[in-house]
Formats: C-alpha cells, structure tokens, sequence
C-alpha cells in the first residue's frame, strides 16, 4: 500500500530536522498503537539523508551494541570501534559523531531498554545534556507500549522526564484519507464496504494495508480474509493489549470483554465478573492504557456518576466481540462457522460504529467545540445518538444515526429534541437531522 496522508506530521517532522541541521541537535518522541505506521512515517520524513535506524530488541545489551556497531558504521560510512558494548558509550561516540556531521538518528521501541537496562535512560540523559547544543543529531525515538513511554518522558521521576523537545502522538487516519484508500483499491464501492472498512479495522494504516493487499474490498470478502485460517487478525488483540498488560491481564481481558459486549456500567461489569472490583482496573483502562473511554450524557458535569465506558478502538472491539468471545470456534478451526455469524450480525453490528463514523466526521469539520451523545439519566426515555454543539453561540445540532433512511422517524425524534432542549440545552437553537449510509 502507498504511503498515505500525514502531511502535517511530515511537515512537523521536517520543520525538526531543519532546526536540528542548522542549530543544534533535538529530541522527538513519536508514539501510538501498535500498526499505527510509526516507523513508516519516520522512514518517510528521513528520506534520501544519512540516517541511523537502531531497533530495540528483547536481546542483551551487548548483543545489541554489535549489530548497531555494524549498522552506524553502513549507514554513516565511518569506523566504529568493535569492542564497544554498552549502549551508553555506543550513544556518546554516536553524539561525538555529531559534533562534525548532521545526521537522523532513530531508535525504534526505545521502550524496550526497560527489559534490557533501565540505567540506559539516565545515562542518555546525562550525554544528551553535555552534547545537545554542539551537535546536530535529529534523535527520533519512537514506541509503541503508551504506557511506557508515557512513563519515560512524562513522569517527573523519570530521567528524561523534560528532555523531549516535541512528542507527537500518532492517530488512526481521518474519513476523508479512508475514503481515498477505499477508492483506490475498489473504485465501485458501495458505502456499506466503506463502513465495514472503517468498523473492522478502525482506520489503523497497518489493518488497512492487510485487507488492501489481501482482499477485494467487500464487506463479505473482509470478513472471510480476516476470518480464516493463520490469519492476522485471529491474535492480534491479544498481543497488542499484553504488551501493555503484561502477564496480569486476566481482569483487564474480562473487563474489555464485558464493554465489548454492551455491559457498559460500572456495576454491571462487577456484575459480570462475579462482583469484583474493578475501578482501579478500569482507571488505569482509561488513563494509562487509553484503551477504554468515560461517555457522560452530553451537559453532564466532569464528576458525574453517569457514566458508560466505551472500548475506544473500533478494531479492539470488534476483536473482543467476535475473535475473543468465540476463540472455541477458531480453535477448533470452523472458520466457516464464525464467518457466518459475523455476516448476519453485521448489519446490526455495524450501526453502532455508523455512529462513530460521523461522530469523526463532525469532528474532522471543526466546526464544533464538543460532540457528544445525549440521554435521560432516569428511565432512559429519551437518547440522542449524537449531540454537536456548534461554535457559533447558542447553536446545536441534534442527530438521529440509521443505516437506512427510511427508518427515520421525524416526529418521535422531534419528541426527543424537546426534551433535550428542556433539560440541557434551553439556551441552544437546535437542528435536528437523520444521518444514514447514504450520507458517509
């Protein structure tokens, strides 16, 4: 697949370099999901100029040392001494380099010097500081466990806590790009393929690039090439949440499980889990791992109790609901079997991510300062699936999602508006609107 969008992180990134070349040297930590094309993008920003890519794997720090003596003596054509074997003089010979030449230097999960050498940290710390304003190194470190690098730099106990000039967090691509994608590779695309595109794989690059180059894209024909034998996808989820978790992942597996399946309150998940408690578990879901999200009734105040919780990546939730609740089916291989059960739940399924489509939509056309979802605390009579407050004053938009128009329901939804309008929003003009398939 070609490399698509992120202009203006490219554009970031070159605005960096150029300060690194010409001043002096600067830290840029770029992190996100795994598959989330990291590496792509950096690889792309560094084109065509000396640079230095160091990958950090789970191998001893001398192992390590002696294949990127080789790599920086390649990629920068000069001699490297071979006895060097620690991280720390590899990265000040490295620095000394930078005094005389510029150059890219990328260490690819730079987080995994945690499971190597954590002293790795306070030691570049240490050499950064004494070499940073005489060289002109474009050190570029980038990771994919969130929380650990959110340790690394953003932690005031941390070594390199404040060191890190710029950090870019990458994000799943925007609808437009998905669209262009869908184009490219199905000119004839019917909007529902273009929604089960977005339902399966989130808009993450890596997901994208599977389903592009393994399958005509097709709603049925995505759910066979995810759904088969030694697919990608089977394990995927599993291993992108232990990176996190670690081996302890037992109750964050039955917590996200639980959300997955529309048990979506705090009680009902102790509930489901045999009354265990779970806040500490579910915060650290939120604020740690980013991996769930709070939903308050749009108007409801930040401390409110009225909250449900949202799996905030559409592909995690598709996984846990179909690979996770049903790996039986995929352990016995009835591939075929699971096939179908996605295929007749999809229409239902993927009205619930329909509604997350325009929710990025809206949010893509900044022109509203908070979208959200709206619904009655008591009784839950009343629910408006989206709620956008317009940056104009006093200006809303109300929204009822169906996949098919004709099941719009203009009078009964007009009901609803009323009563947001008497309960939340009494100073707003409202707008009230059906958006469907025909609208993505």
């Amino acid at each position: 697949m070609k490399f698509y969008n992120r202009t203006k992180e490219l554009a970031e990134l070159q605005r960096i370099k150029n300060l690194s070349f010409t001043e002096h040297s600067r830290m840029t930590v770029i992190t996100g999901r795994r598959r989330i094309g990291k590496t792509s993008l950096i690889m792309k920003s560094v084109e065509d100029e000396p640079t230095v890519y160091l990958f950090v794997g789970r191998k001893t720090e001398a192992t390590l040392c002696t294949e990127y003596i080789n790599v920086i003596s390649n990629a920068l054509n000069i001699f490297v001494p071979s006895e060097i074997s620690s991280f720390r003089n590899l990265f000040q010979y490295l620095m000394e380099i930078g005094t005389q030449k510029s150059f890219n230097l990328i260490i690819d999960e730079f987080q995994e010097f945690f499971n190597i050498n954590e002293s790795i940290y306070s030691d570049m710390q240490n050499i950064w500081d004494q070499y940073r304003r005489k060289t002109k190194v474009n050190l570029l470190l980038s990771g994919s466990v969130y929380s650990l690098m959110h340790k690394i730099f953003q932690n005031s106990e941390e070594p390199l806590f404040g060191r890190a000039d710029n950090i870019i967090k990458l994000s799943p691509f925007d609808t437009e790009t998905l669209k262009e994608i869908i184009r490219d590779y199905n000119s004839n695309y019917h909007n529902d393929d273009l929604l089960a595109l977005y339902t399966f794989t989130g808009c993450i690059p890596k997901y994208l690039e599977l389903l592009c180059d393994g399958c005509e894209l097709k709603v049925e024909k995505m759910i066979e090439f995810m759904v088969r034998e030694n697919s990608p996808f089977a394990d995927e989820g599993k291993n992108l949440l232990i990176q996190e978790f670690g081996k302890n992942y037992g109750t964050y597996f039955s917590i996200l499980s639980a959300v997955s399946g529309g048990i979506n309150t705090q009680p009902d998940i102790m509930a489901a889990l045999g009354d265990k408690s779970v806040g500490g578990q579910i915060k650290r879901l939120i604020d740690d791992y980013h991996v769930l999200k709070r939903v308050r009734p749009l108007g409801a105040k930040e401390g409110s109790q009225t909250v449900r919780y949202e799996i905030a990546d559409n592909f995690l939730q598709f996984w846990f609901n179909y690979f996770e609740r049903n790996r039986s089916m995929l352990e016995i291989k009835n591939f075929v079997g699971l096939q179908n059960m996605i295929k007749a739940d999809y229409t239902t399924y993927s009205g619930l991510t329909l509604e997350r489509y325009f929710r990025a939509k809206l949010a893509e056309s900044e022109q509203y300062k908070e979208i959200g979802s709206w619904w009655e605390v008591k009784g839950n009579a009343n629910e408006i699936d989206i709620v956008a407050l317009s940056l104009q004053k006093n200006k809303a938009l109300a929204i009822e999602v169906k996949r098919q128009k004709e099941r719009y329901r203009a009078t009964a939804f007009a009901e609803k508006v009323d009563r947001l309008k008497q309960t939340t929003l009494q100073k707003y003009k409202i707008e009230s609107c059906c958006l469907s398939l025909e609208d993505m």
